[in-house]
């Protein structure tokens, strides 16, 4: 009994050995992580001014001072996955966090654009480790359906994150405390990332059990590194640099590299031998059908997001303090819609609630662009259409992660989570490209004419989410049924 009580209080008990309390303190740790992992993502685009000014930073700098944390997060999604579910979870999420947070440390210690741009892609790989056992853990930890309400609680923490990260991003630099200016908010990480490394050590359940024997290709790790690397680059950053012609082979050369990435994994699954993805979790429909409508919904909401925050500024001039305080009301929409109305109505609705809550979100954004480009930014009415858009955004969001991880079963935890986390980076990439090159062929650069591309941008995304709508359409009727339930899931 003594020795268990050892155990419990070192983190290294496994998941069914947890009591109610113990899963919910590891749950707390979990979410702290997502805190620090989404933070970081919404409050650098209101420093990059700052970071400008304070290191002499290009164009180009810039631009890879977001892209280059991106790029490596996307790319080395799946080898995080793979290592969690090799190694355990508990071990790869505490390596992730605590290099997130180094990481952090020299991007805030960075004295030149070239070491705060190295910096942010050492961040983004170690996000790579530390993301996919966030997912991970909480499907070992919980059933499917237990999931549901535990997973909206992500929606939440990420919708606050979106609204409060530029907020406090901007009154961290404008407080400007200790002189450290832009630096406060890569610093702030350092507190936030050691509480989640002590709450680890002591309440992460043990896995390595569950993983020996385990083994990883690291040449297919490389072979889809490389594949995702690229497809990200050609999405993100070639199409500035390179033009869209120049753009078009690189993309190619991504696409070749992803698949040859999965014809070696399913030849390798085949004779037995270890693979970097699972091509068996397709053949499980939710699996399948999720991570389609993931990425699609991913395209939707970042696309719209984009064009949304350059409306309002170039277009209507609204400040960056001013076009945060806009998307409060979308925010709120989402966390209602996470916190109360999916966990209380997927179980009875099933796959028809997220169909809802897509076309609602499609209604809300049509209305929300066709009302700014009218030259309205604010009032009763433009907060009553993103509220409503927020509440289809996290109807249709929020049950996603669950369902695509349903049916799998607990020693692939790791591999599905990086794999969806990888759809969605590529969804959030072919987002900006897609909605992007429709709103801008019609706007064009210049800031007066911004609002008249709002109307093709938002036929696109309407377009995605209809795609979305239509993966959810193909998911099971009965999305946790009894048969999901079991222990190996």
């Amino acid at each position: 009994m003594a020795a268990q009580q050892d155990q419990a209080g070192s983190g290294q008990r496994l998941p069914h050995e947890l009591d109610e309390r113990q899963r919910a303190l590891a749950f707390f740790t979990v979410l702290t992580a997502v805190v620090l992992e989404v933070a970081d993502s919404t409050i650098i685009n209101t420093a990059l001014p700052a970071i400008r000014t304070g290191l002499g930073a290009s164009p180009a700098a810039m631009q890879w001072i977001v892209a280059g944390y991106l790029l490596t997060l996307g790319a080395l999604l799946l080898l995080g996955g793979r290592l969690g579910d090799a190694f355990g979870h508990r071990r790869l999420f505490l390596g992730g966090v605590g290099g997130f947070v180094c990481a952090s440390m020299l991007c805030g210690l960075a004295q030149s654009p070239l070491q705060l741009v190295l910096a942010r892609v050492v961040q983004g790989g170690a996000g790579a480790m530390m993301g996919p056992q966030t997912m991970a853990i909480v499907q070992l930890l919980y059933t499917p359906l237990e999931r549901v309400s535990r997973l909206a609680w992500f929606g939440m923490i990420i919708g606050l994150a979106a609204i409060v990260g530029p907020i406090i991003g901007g009154l961290l630099i404008q407080m400007n405390l200790f002189g450290l200016g832009w630096r406060l908010i890569f610093l702030i990480n350092l507190p936030i990332g050691l509480f989640a490394l002590l709450m680890g050590r002591t309440t992460l359940p043990s896995t390595a059990d569950q993983h020996r024997g385990l083994a990883i290709d690291l040449a297919g790790a490389a072979v889809f590194a490389s594949g995702f690397g690229a497809l990200l680059f050609s999405l993100i950053q070639a199409r500035e640099l390179l033009g869209l012609r120049g753009a078009a082979p690189l993309f190619a050369l991504g696409l070749a590299l992803v698949l040859l990435g999965w014809r070696r994994a399913a030849a390798r699954r085949a004779a037995g031998l270890p693979a970097m993805i699972e091509p068996a979790l397709f053949g499980l429909r939710s699996f399948r059908w999720g991570v389609i409508a993931a990425m699609a919904f991913t395209s939707a909401s970042i696309g719209f997001l984009m064009i949304f925050a350059v409306s309002l500024q170039q277009g209507l001039g609204l400040t960056p303090l001013g076009t945060a305080l806009v998307h409060v009301p979308f925010g709120a929409g989402v966390m209602l819609a996470m916190g109360l109305i999916v966990p209380r109505l997927l179980p009875r609705l099933g796959r028809v609630l997220p169909m809802i809550g897509g076309v609602l979100m499609a209604m809300g954004i049509l209305a929300v662009l066709l009302l700014i480009r009218s030259g309205t930014g604010h009032g009763p009415l433009l907060v009553a259409l993103l509220a409503l858009a927020g509440i289809g955004f996290g109807t249709l969001s929020g049950p996603l992660g669950p369902i695509a991880v349903s049916d799998v079963a607990r020693s692939h935890a790791g591999t599905a989570s990086a794999t969806l986390r990888t759809a969605q980076q590529l969804g959030g990439a072919f987002g900006i490209a897609l909605v992007g090159s429709a709103y801008f062929a019609v706007g064009g650069h210049d800031a007066a004419a911004r609002l008249s591309g709002l109307l093709p941008g938002a036929i696109m995304v309407v377009v995605l989410l209809a795609l979305a709508v239509f993966a959810v359409s193909r998911l099971p009727a009965d999305l946790f049924g009894a048969h999901r339930k079991g222990p190996a899931h």
